[in-house]
């Protein structure tokens, strides 16, 4: 037995501020001070506050240190593990005013949230079996295998409420439902580790934090339907996760808890990997299919739906990341626990990424139900520098933005729809008054038209001429007619479209040209961009009041368009200016402001 536990972040965002260096550094530091007998250094996965790392935790206590740089390290271990004293400057502090010391979970960031598809993540080794199944792990699928019945596992399934959390929202228990009432001499379970939405990462870091869970709840599923091969299709952009998933695959077949006969039950299930080139139209079912069968990743018209004929024409059943992730406690803990939290149509909780214009960058994990208020003030803490909250980016380029006035409102499935965005993966992007809403669509657009695989005309065409009119709006060569035709036109994408993804396209010019409209209008009639944000709209200009003749502005305009003698004010030239920021941006006496 250990007195104290050093867990270190080994996720993406910990790993590539130099968390392994810190973990070897740790090792070396306990076993000088004669402590490795008592206090075990281990790697874990992602904490969630992931722009402080590296992030090292210090168990019983729960001291959070953050932003630890190697030669903290010796202190920590002298003063912390040696001595008892905890180290004040590396505590993580939720403002400047707060001297207060806090274990992690008393956090405003941690208080509010409730985990259960990261319950593990941080807290395990996730290279090490013994420590998954140390914290119930397997345990779902003894019970499964040795008390239920497919149908019985699937009802649980559908009493519990869950809800995929990969986009569209389809009952998981319905889909498995469907799945086993086809008939075949084979059937396949998949995994949908293809995260590609902008800002979101919520699926990666459970498979680095806590891989063995989705191999628990891929077997549990195959059995619910009559599966013995099940696929994961992950993006090999994440090489971390492929890793993991590769050791946790290896380490569960040399357990028995994959491959034949497991639990003696006379159940056999296996799980391969199927590594993804980063396409984000793969992140559709039926491309994400054809894409393990070795062809190019595109999707086929439904019906057939996977459940009738997926993966080699075999009835398939695909679920994400954090929808497997889910499963094994609600076996464990029954249906009635995991319909208890949520709303009345959206059972359980919701992992979030939380970016964009937010003082607590990271990973949450909430109740269904919870305001988007709450989220950005509370768990969010806020907006950085005092600016106001102006809307929130779900669903990535699927989704849409969501204003303030429904700052209010609970997050679930209905309530995202019903005022035009979407829940989608779980990326969630704060944008504050800096940001311009046209300009915020016409990045999401780029994003459509690059990824789009070309294979209906209404997605390979539409997108592109919808980028086209956001362009020339931003340039301040837009009409009011061409404000009509973006409208049009997203209807007859989203009715056209072969697939979700192209069907979807349109959200996040819609649902800003819905609530943003006046900035749309003060691009075409005005010629300006209220938040100052799109280029070709702005103008500098030089206070003569506040403009010393210093010349440091003169000196350092890559394009001489600045004027005037030493200790006089200063002129640009509009014609010649390039609007590049640097004579604002160098200037000292705050001269220079843009309109």
């Amino acid at each position: 037995m250990y007195r104290s536990h050093v867990l270190v972040c080994g996720g993406t965002g910990c790993t590539s501020s130099g968390s392994p260096k810190i973990i070897d550094l740790l090792k070396d530091e306990v076993k000088k001070a004669g402590l490795k007998d008592e206090v075990a250094v281990v790697q874990t996965g992602c904490h969630g506050l992931c722009a402080l790392g590296p992030i090292v935790v210090v168990y019983p206590e729960a001291t959070f240190y953050s932003l630890v740089k190697p030669e903290d390290v010796p202190e920590i271990v002298s003063e912390h593990l040696l001595k008892g004293r905890i180290v004040n400057r590396l505590v993580y502090k939720e403002n400047d005013q707060d001297e207060i010391i806090k274990s992690i979970n008393e956090t405003d960031f941690y208080k509010k949230q409730y985990r259960i598809a990261l319950r593990n993540c941080g807290v395990i080794n996730p290279e090490n079996i013994d420590e998954y199944i140390a914290m119930n792990g397997y345990e779902a699928l003894g019970k499964v295998l040795t008390e239920y019945t497919p149908d019985q596992v699937i009802q649980i399934i559908l009493d519990s409420g869950l809800r995929g959390r990969g986009g569209g929202g389809f009952p998981t228990g319905l889909k498995w439902k469907l799945a086993k009432g086809n008939d075949a001499d084979q059937k396949y379970v998949c995994c949908n580790a293809d995260e590609g939405d902008p800002g979101a990462f919520m699926d990666r870091s459970v498979l680095e934090g806590d891989p063995h869970v989705v191999l628990e709840a891929m077997a549990i599923a195959g059995y619910a339907i009559g599966a013995s091969q099940g696929y994961i299709y992950v993006r090999a952009e994440y090489p971390i996760a492929v890793q993991r998933l590769k050791l946790a695959i290896d380490q569960a077949r040399e357990y028995g808890l994959l491959g034949k006969n497991i639990f003696n039950s006379g159940f056999d299930f296996d799980i391969d990997l199927r590594l993804g080139a980063g396409a984000f139209v793969c992140g559709e079912e039926t491309a994400l299919m054809t894409s393990i069968e070795g062809n190019r990743g595109e999707p086929r018209p439904r019906p057939p739906f996977p459940a009738q004929k997926g993966l080699f024409e075999k009835p398939t059943i695909l679920n994400n990341v954090e929808t497997y992730a889910n499963i094994p406690q609600i076996i464990l803990n029954g249906a009635e626990w995991f319909a208890s939290m949520g709303t009345e149509k959206s059972k359980g909780t919701k992992v979030f990424a939380l970016g964009g214009k937010i003082q607590n960058t990271g990973l949450v994990e909430i109740p269904m139900g919870t305001t988007l208020r709450e989220v950005v003030e509370e768990i969010g803490g806020g907006i950085p520098g005092g600016k106001k909250f102006k809307a929130a980016q779900t669903g990535g380029p699927s989704g849409g933005c969501i204003p303030a006035e429904h700052f209010d409102i609970p997050i679930d499935y209905d309530n995202l729809i019903s005022i035009g965005s979407m829940m989608g993966s779980g990326g969630l992007i704060v944008m504050d008054e800096d940001n311009c809403m046209v300009d915020i669509a016409k990045f999401f657009l780029q994003f459509t038209v690059d990824e789009s695989c070309g294979k209906c005309t209404p997605c390979r065409i539409g997108t592109k001429r919808l980028y086209e009119l956001l362009d020339k709006i931003t340039k301040g060569n837009g009409t009011l007619e061409d404000l009509d035709r973006l409208e049009q036109l997203c209807y007859y994408i989203k009715e056209n479209a072969l697939c979700g993804l192209g069907q979807t396209a349109p959200n996040p010019v819609l649902s800003t040209l819905r609530y943003f409209k006046d900035e749309y209008i003060a691009h075409v009639t005005d010629k300006k961009c209220p938040a100052g944000v799109c280029k070709a709209l702005l103008s500098y200009t030089i206070d003569p009041d506040k403009c010393k003749g210093c010349t440091l502005c003169a000196r350092i305009c890559p394009n001489s368009a600045i004027q005037g003698k030493v200790k006089e004010a200063h002129v640009i030239d509009q014609s010649k200016c390039i609007k590049c920021g640097a004579c604002m941006e160098k200037c000292r006496f705050g001269a220079i402001s843009k309109r």
